[in-house]
């Protein structure tokens, strides 16, 4: 009987049996410095404004470049795009002699070495199980909401529910009794919001696709379209301004190639309205040169009173410092 080493074959399944795609992006990314699910510089170009990604999405990594959003997949087709390969076939076979896999070259065990440098980071499944139990909102609550200037029936109509429990994963998920929590529903998929916890526990948990937008549906054949930054930022605006949608937070994220094209087909102009704080200024400023969007913040000088949202606006001054800001922006 001959006896051998079986032939293995270069496929990105062999590949990934060994070292993982996180190890890949971080070998052959040109920038150290970049991190998951935080925008960098593209290394397909020079730029001033960053506007390349690499994230996770339902368990495993993949790239964008919003700029060219033709530039986007997985580890292996980042390496066959930035190093010009006509060929998938070139790519991996570079990546199993850099890392000195041996699947069809000399094994040396390389990779060993290269990934003990380094700590991998948790990839999480975005599609995790969020059950809720819903009860009837209290007069507290009521009252929280009424101060926003949204009654029961704009609750209902736009999916706010207020929560008893939670469970994430099919476990009980641990809330306090006296705490205030609210849920937003999003086509199955639940939002959960404590307004008064921290800002690490605020959100959580929320398995809402970071794509989901309130309002969509609204933006048809309108010549504004103003683009919120919270569910509660919509609620309020859209009572004076119908043309109006929100996204998930203020992250570029949010604006994947598919929102941005709908929203460039359903309006003739963009306004991108971000909380009027550093970090809120800076994402717009981000994102509005990135897609050529104008911009509507909340007046900053209300930032002493600790207002920079619509929201917030609309509680300490009413409805009327909307419509007035709007009117001399000559958006109403």
């Amino acid at each position: 009987m001959i006896q051998g080493k079986k032939k293995q074959v270069l496929t990105p399944e062999a590949i990934l049996d060994k070292i993982s795609d996180y190890d890949i992006f971080r070998m052959y990314m040109p920038d150290k410095s970049w991190k998951l699910n935080q925008v960098t510089y593209s290394p397909f170009r020079k730029e001033n404004n960053p506007s390349f990604l690499i994230g996770n999405r339902r368990g495993h990594i993949s790239f964008i470049d919003f700029a060219d959003t033709s530039l986007r997949g997985d580890c292996f087709t980042f390496v066959k795009l930035l190093y010009g390969f006509t060929r998938l076939d070139d790519a991996l076979k570079m990546i199993d002699k850099d890392f000195g896999l041996g699947i069809i070259g000399a094994p040396t065990g390389e990779y060993k070495k290269i990934v003990a440098e380094y700590k991998q980071p948790e990839i999480t499944k975005r599609n995790s199980l969020i059950q809720v139990v819903t009860r009837k909102f209290t007069n507290n609550e009521l009252e929280y909401w009424n101060s926003y200037h949204q009654s029961l029936d704009d609750l209902r109509a736009n999916n706010v529910y207020a929560i008893k429990k939670v469970f994430l994963n099919k476990q009980l998920f641990y809330m306090k009794e006296t705490e205030m929590v609210f849920g937003y529903l999003y086509d199955g998929h639940w939002k959960i919001y404590r307004p008064h916890g921290d800002k690490k526990n605020k959100w959580v948990p929320n398995n809402v696709p970071i794509t989901a937008m309130d309002g969509k549906e609204d933006i048809v054949n309108c010549s504004t379209a103003f683009i919120n930054k919270s569910k509660k930022d919509y609620m309020v605006m859209k009572k004076v301004f119908p043309c109006c949608c929100a996204v998930q937070n203020e992250g570029l994220g949010c604006f994947s190639p598919e929102n941005v094209e709908y929203l460039k087909a359903n309006s003739d102009n963009q306004i991108l309205s971000f909380d009027s704080d550093v970090i809120g200024v800076q994402n717009s400023q981000q994102i509005t040169k990135l897609f050529d969007f104008g911009y509507a913040n909340v007046p900053r000088k209300y930032l002493k009173e600790g207002i920079k949202d619509w929201a917030d606006l609309a509680k300490a001054h009413g409805m009327d410092a909307i419509k007035e800001y709007l009117t001399k922006k000559g958006l109403l």
